[in-house]
């Protein structure tokens, strides 16, 4: 059986064509996700007792890549979308069973933000709020949402205690038109909204046991791809999906300047000044895709051996996304710049890959400031407090 990452590949004409569908659609086609489903671009990560591959996680970022390579959009969803059954492996069997035990393609879109209110009542929780940013959520039938726990008079109690709620499609709803952007359209990353939703105890996982490791440890999986940090594995498939953009936009422009003759009359494969220029560009979108993998697999060797990740090499490790992802994007810019005034036509590729690159930085987990600045206290031998350990 071919890998996700090979039969990508082998429909790379059409994952080509239906990028351009997604954007007018302002979501994935459903030939798409029908193609994802057949490859098991999501399950890649998902425990095998429910059909899953349990793949390295380097492999997973590597077929990511190679699907934003082909579309944007089709990339973003594979690497956020394919994280959450990892999550979903160390849940409650209950739920489990509920999302996977029919069936093995059932997908989950989140987002995690904080927003929502759970508050106690007999039997379990009512849970209010909206979220924006569901990614891929036109597709998904059940969803990751991030909130507070709060009283019974729905106060958030104080110190803040984040939560994860599990919630079928039946209980929220999706906002249309709400995601009317420039870069990344094609995701139909969506606002939801839940209304009062009733949750039982076991739909609830706790968000700072997630972050830190404790959830897995206390469900009791020992596979090394589930004791991973959460701050690599998620931002794994954001950072692959950003470099793979940028290998698109690097390919597509290498195909479009082979031919092109420059405002001076010069053929482009003849201007040293434009060639150089191209040439660091592929050098720094590769170093980024090394930086992201050898990174993974640092980490995946350490979880491997049986020891805990530090937080120095988590913050190092969540340092090196960070970079990677601006390293890449600053490449597209240097190819996009030097690709004529046809490059921002809007029925030509390259300008949506460099919308779509952008578009990518500004996920939460891209944010350089706190990371490098948490990087940097480790790096002397300082232990970053409060906000700074955040997402590491």
């Amino acid at each position: 059986m071919s890998t996700v990452r090979e039969q990508m590949i082998a429909h790379a004409d059409k994952l080509r064509e239906q990028d351009e569908e997604a954007e007018r659609l302002g979501r994935l086609p459903d030939e798409t996700a029908a193609l994802m489903r057949s490859a098991g671009s999501i399950r890649m990560l998902q425990p095998t007792e429910y059909g899953g591959a349990e793949t390295h996680l380097a492999e997973f970022a590597e077929a990511v890549m190679e699907t934003a390579r082909l579309s944007g959009a089709a990339g973003w969803v594979h690497g956020i979308v394919g994280v959450h059954p990892w999550q979903l492996a160390f849940a409650d069997r209950r739920v489990q069973e509920e999302v996977w035990g029919e069936n093995h393609d059932t997908w989950l879109a989140s987002p995690y933000m904080p927003v929502g209110v759970l508050k106690p009542v007999d039997g379990g929780y009512r849970f209010s709020g909206r979220w924006q940013f569901s990614s891929g959520t036109d597709h998904c039938q059940w969803i990751f949402l991030g909130g507070l726990r709060a009283d019974r008079d729905g106060v958030p109690v104080s110190p803040p205690r984040q939560v994860h709620v599990i919630l079928p499609r039946s209980d929220y709803e999706i906002v249309e038109d709400s995601w009317n952007v420039v870069g990344l359209k094609g995701t139909g990353s969506k606002d939801v909204i839940v209304r009062d939703a009733f949750v039982p105890e076991y739909r609830v996982m706790d968000g700072d046991k997630v972050l830190d490791g404790r959830a897995v440890r206390e469900f009791g999986r020992e596979e090394t791809l589930y004791r991973i940090p959460w701050s690599c594995a998620f931002p794994a498939g954001i950072s692959s999906a950003i470099i793979g953009i940028a290998e698109g936009a690097l390919e597509t422009a290498m195909g479009y300047q082979r031919d092109r003759i420059n405002a001076q009359g010069t053929k482009v494969r003849e201007d040293p000044y434009t060639l150089s220029a191209l040439g660091e560009a592929v050098a720094e979108i590769r170093a980024a895709r090394t930086e992201v993998l050898a990174n993974i697999n640092r980490i995946w060797d350490i979880v491997d051996s049986g020891r805990d990740v530090p937080f120095e090499v988590r913050a190092h490790g969540r340092l090196t996304q960070v970079r990677a992802a601006w390293r890449a994007v600053r490449a597209v810019d240097e190819i996009f710049a030097r690709s004529g005034g046809n490059a921002l036509r809007m029925d030509k590729p390259l300008q949506r890959f460099w919308r779509d690159a952008h578009a990518g930085l500004n996920h939460a987990v891209n944010i350089p400031g706190p990371t490098y600045h948490a990087a940097a206290l480790t790096e002397m031998g300082v232990e970053p407090q409060g906000a700074l350990r955040a997402l590491i």
